[in-house]
């Protein structure tokens, strides 16, 4: 038995409206079976984005900032939009550049996610950055960010603080600990993160 079902048709996508960061479209489907639904999504103006754990000596780094959705200052690691022509990790240095005031020599791609993968076709690129030094770069933040070092031995501990809740910053953190304590890899690798 075929596990994967045939793909739907789309049988027609209206954009029903448009801000300066999204596409809301309707789109129609009709599936194998016959089944026509209509669904929204949004399409992002742009395509991917880069969240960054930058490791410094033994601590994370993480910011705190004001997300308007939920109307309250957040934890979480720094982020943004990949410019067009901008590759992942170069996207990665300026963004840790303009957030948290360092550059990295070393870059790992840990993994791309999707983000509510129903209504929302962006993806973030999760990466880890070490050996940091200091570097900052002009960001278009409405207020300075407030920088927080997190030790990296307690890094876990993160997942009991109120305001460090986002989806997308708890998966970069699980993946950033599978790889910092992997005992193999360190070994394999002692300077890497120090």
């Amino acid at each position: 038995m075929n596990k994967h079902h045939k793909k739907p048709e789309i049988l027609n996508v209206t954009t029903i409206a448009r801000s300066r960061l999204f596409n809301i479209e309707s789109v129609e489907l009709k599936f194998s079976n016959g089944v026509q639904r209509c669904y929204e999504r949004l399409r992002p103006a742009r395509y991917e984005s880069v969240m960054i754990v930058p490791v410094l000596g033994d601590d994370l780094l993480l910011i705190r900032e004001y997300a308007v959705a939920t109307e309250s200052y957040e934890l979480g690691f720094p982020k943004g939009l990949i410019d067009a022509g901008e590759e992942v990790l170069e996207a990665a240095n300026r963004e840790l550049m303009e957030e948290v005031g360092f550059a990295a020599r070393q870059f790992e791609l840990l993994t791309k996610l999707t983000i509510s993968p129903a209504y929302f076709s962006s993806q973030m690129n999760i990466v880890l950055a070490s050996d940091l030094y200091p570097q900052t770069g002009e960001g278009d933040e409405p207020e300075p960010l407030i920088q927080v070092r997190w030790p990296i031995a307690d890094m876990m501990a993160l997942l009991q603080q109120p305001d460090f809740r986002e989806a997308r910053n708890i998966s970069a953190l699980f993946l950033a600990h599978a790889v910092l304590h992997d005992p193999l890899r360190l070994h394999n690798a002692a300077s890497r993160f120090r």
